[in-house]
């Protein structure tokens, strides 16, 4: 299914029926909504389940090219609104993790619970700027082989790659197939990203912070962060697990999620 948006349509999917228990699951960069299916399969059983492919990404139009985390939260609110849902439990992972902390912020009365995945609240460091440069000359120059290697390195745990070597393919695949302009609008935008720490004082739904034991990107120092800021909040690390860690190990993911829903009616 598709929304038509001034800047081109956006790709997203349902799952389920009732829409008292809704949840929205938001991608990491620069995969697509894909890496949510077994979660949306798991929740559609009682829950109205929706993910979506970010701008640039999935079947998502590339539209401008031209990104900032804030249009995908205004993507996000026209979804919303577009299935009339006016409040859902948003679970983001990485950059929607970033996307979700900052719809939250901006739109809090929208949403009845937050799950934070493998992501964090602060901004980019001018080091992760500049390395965040460097990413875009090795896509820029030819080589974005070379970048999705890298980045699969990087978001793996190293059990992974033969535990989990059919997720680590399938995510080197979409890497490789998102298009040029995305990959780099998407790095500009979350160079450019705002710093949402101050407002985690004022989240007042139930949150899951959830973090890979072997994240390397967003470490367990960031999810303790998170933790310590917002009130009404559960930390879970997922064992044996890096960057992806609904991909990486399911089982402890989905457990997780799961009894945190139910726990809060949500």
């Amino acid at each position: 299914m598709f929304l038509d948006m001034p800047t081109g349509k956006i790709a997203f999917e349902k799952y389920g029926l009732d829409k008292d228990k809704a949840i929205v699951f938001i991608h990491g960069f620069p995969f697509d909504r894909s890496m949510w299916n077994e979660q949306a399969m798991l929740l559609s059983r009682d829950h109205l389940v929706v993910t979506f492919d970010i701008r640039g990404h999935g079947q998502s139009d590339r539209g401008s090219g031209q990104y900032l985390v804030e249009f995908f939260v205004d993507d996000l609110i026209a979804l919303l609104d577009h299935l009339a849902l006016p409040k859902v439990c948003l679970c983001g992972l990485s950059m929607g993790g970033y996307t979700a902390l900052r719809a939250i912020e901006r739109e809090p009365s929208r949403f009845t619970g937050l799950v934070l995945c493998d992501t964090k609240s602060t901004a980019d460091t001018n080091a992760a700027k500049l390395n965040r440069a460097n990413q875009i000359k090795t896509i820029l120059s030819g080589k974005k082989r070379e970048f999705a290697e890298a980045q699969v390195k990087a978001l793996f745990a190293p059990e992974s790659f033969d535990r989990n070597r059919g997720a680590v393919e399938r995510i080197r695949k979409i890497i490789e197939s998102t298009g040029d302009a995305a990959l780099i609008g998407a790095l500009i935008a979350l160079a450019a990203r705002t710093d949402t720490t101050e407002s985690l004082q004022n989240i007042g739904v139930p949150t899951l912070i959830i973090v890979g034991e072997k994240d390397k990107v967003t470490p367990l120092t960031d999810s303790e962060l998170l933790h310590s800021k917002i009130g009404n909040s559960k930390l879970e690390v997922i064992r044996g697990a890096g960057h992806l860690s609904n991909l990486e190990n399911s089982a402890d993911f989905n457990s997780a999620l799961q009894n945190f829903l139910a726990a809060n009616g949500l």
